[in-house]
């Protein structure tokens, strides 16, 4: 469900001044025009730094998935940015982060940007998973999933499962970012949602599944597993799209059917 975008001085004069007190005056504030899922989301400069805030309406619907993304932030590697504050005032949950100077993705095949991004998803891979109450992607996908396959979802890695490229800064390095969707599963998951976003970028399937094979974890996956959670993600996608057809969104239910025609066949 989008969150409406404002822009900063649009927030309740109390949310403002909460602001202020962990920043100081705010000299400059511009709006970033990507993502859909903070009504809230500025560069802010300050007499001492420069930093990001994103935000949302404390009463809104996907205002637990920002307190997950609160409360994993301490336990993520370094390359992610951190979270300096988080303001609870005025009807709005707002968190402050650092800010790194880069742009998102480009995910177009041949793109530069390609090692960057699997790189940084290994590195993802060896993070210890926190002690938190993350949900489990047995769990996530269960409704889309043959009973008999979703134990094969399972697993103890730190996935964030949404690989699209606005969630990835380039800058000397790629760095993962909006962590609204942590799950703890099997560690092959997130490179096959990575794939779907690839496709979407104008690879093939086999390209995008070369692509993926950068990271070690899919070189491991067992094909019956990747099959089971690719026709999960399929009928995942068909129910998104029918709910909210959007173009982006039905192009991505098309991808995900695409994968799963070639994962069927793959030699």
């Amino acid at each position: 469900m989008p969150v409406p975008r404002i822009h900063w001085h649009d927030l309740p004069a109390a949310a403002l001044a909460a602001v202020e007190q962990h920043t100081g005056p705010v000299l400059e504030a511009t709006t970033a025009m990507g993502g859909m899922n903070s009504g809230i989301a500025a560069t802010l400069r300050t007499p001492a730094a420069t930093l990001f805030v994103k935000g949302i309406p404390a009463d809104h619907p996907q205002a637990r998935h920002q307190a997950f993304e609160a409360a994993i932030n301490p336990h993520l590697p370094t390359a992610s940015p951190r979270l300096l504050w988080r303001v609870r005032e005025g009807g709005w949950d707002l968190l402050g982060y650092e800010r790194i100077e880069g742009r998102h993705a480009d995910y177009s095949p041949g793109s530069p940007d390609l090692p960057l991004v699997t790189r940084a998803l290994a590195e993802l891979q060896q993070t210890p998973c926190p002690d938190l109450s993350i949900k489990r992607a047995d769990q996530r996908w269960s409704r889309y999933t043959d009973p008999g396959a979703v134990g094969q979802l399972a697993g103890d890695t730190l996935l964030h499962t949404d690989f699209a490229p606005d969630n990835v800064l380039i800058a000397d390095r790629a760095h993962i970012i909006d962590w609204a969707w942590p799950t703890l599963g099997a560690a092959w998951i997130d490179p096959a949602i990575l794939a779907l976003r690839l496709l979407d970028a104008g690879h093939t399937a086999p390209g995008a599944d070369a692509v993926a094979q950068q990271v070690p974890s899919w070189e491991a996956a067992p094909r019956g597993a990747v099959a089971a959670f690719s026709e999960a993600n399929a009928r995942l996608w068909d129910e998104i799209a029918r709910s909210d057809p959007q173009p982006w969104k039905k192009n991505m239910a098309r991808h995900a059917h695409d994968w799963l025609t070639y994962w069927r066949t793959r030699p």
